[in-house]
């Protein structure tokens, strides 16, 4: 059989995942190649069209929504990408009862917090995100006005200061079942700016190493999975720390995560078997 794995024009080959995935679906005996999302494609001709660094999407969210609806066989589905690429969803998740990381939600003012994060609801890689302090307001205020202006959903949160010493703890899923998971280092700095985007995943800020997930990790996960639309093949869900100590959720990242396969010996076959598993 044959599959596409999306990819956007900055990345025709894939991400850093894609070989080692294309390696282990070809041990299987399926061809797999990376496509540009946006390019002449035929994706009838595909058995399955695998969304994964289509990292573009959010500057071009409709034209990307519409054409998830016309790809006939797409993991993740259009529906649950459309759900999924607007962070909007961590409302839902968190009337459903799953403790997500505190949110102010188009602040007219900024609050009275230490350091803050301020980022729109529609984004990729860290774009249009900067961690200000109680001492930048003017910039900070700037830069929330700015988002505001452009007529964007702007999210206002508090910044964690357990990101600093434990960082996030990304837990990656394939089919409903735990793969691995690794510890994300923090990569926004007070007084920085607003970040451009994490362009991939060996972009310099973005430290990650192998982690082993805590049980209270993983039983939030199961929940925060079970409040998703859909039945997502693929899934990435980011933690960290709250006040507590307790997990608290950040992201879930269903659109086009990246799954670091390189850090988890045998992710990329247990990838390739849930892939094989949607195609049969």
């Amino acid at each position: 059989m044959n599959v596409a794995i999306a990819t956007f024009v900055d990345l025709p080959e894939g991400d850093e995942d894609t070989p080692a995935l294309i390696a282990e679906l070809g041990a299987l005996g399926h061809r797999a190649e990376a496509v540009r999302w946006d390019g002449p494609a035929d994706w009838a001709a595909y058995d399955l069209v695998l969304v994964r660094s289509t990292w573009d999407y959010s500057t071009r969210l409709g034209e990307f929504l519409d054409w998830a609806a016309r790809v006939p066989r797409l993991e993740n589905t259009a529906e649950v990408l459309r759900w999924n690429t607007d962070k909007s969803y961590l409302r839902e998740l968190g009337a459903a009862g799953v403790p997500v990381v505190p949110t102010l939600w188009d602040p007219a003012e900024l609050p009275e917090w230490p350091d803050y994060v301020i980022k729109p609801a529609v984004s990729a890689g860290a774009r249009d995100t900067a961690r200000w302090s109680a001492e930048e307001a003017v910039p900070a205020a700037a830069h929330l006005a700015r988002l505001r202006g452009e007529g964007r959903t702007v999210m206002v949160q508090p910044y964690l200061d357990a990101v600093d010493t434990a960082g996030e703890t990304a837990l990656v899923f394939f089919d409903g079942e735990f793969s691995h998971a690794v510890r994300k280092a923090p990569i926004l700095t007070a007084g920085a700016g607003v970040q451009p985007m994490i362009a991939d995943t060996k972009d310099e800020r973005e430290q990650i190493t192998p982690r082993a997930a805590s049980k209270a990790e993983l039983a939030l996960a199961a929940a925060v999975l079970a409040a998703a639309p859909g039945n997502p093949l693929y899934a990435r869900i980011d933690f960290i720390p709250g006040p507590d100590g307790d997990p608290v959720l950040l992201e879930l990242e269903l659109a086009e995560p990246s799954l670091f396969l390189h850090h988890a010996p045998g992710s990329a076959a247990r990838l390739a078997s849930a892939i094989v598993k949607r195609l049969g």
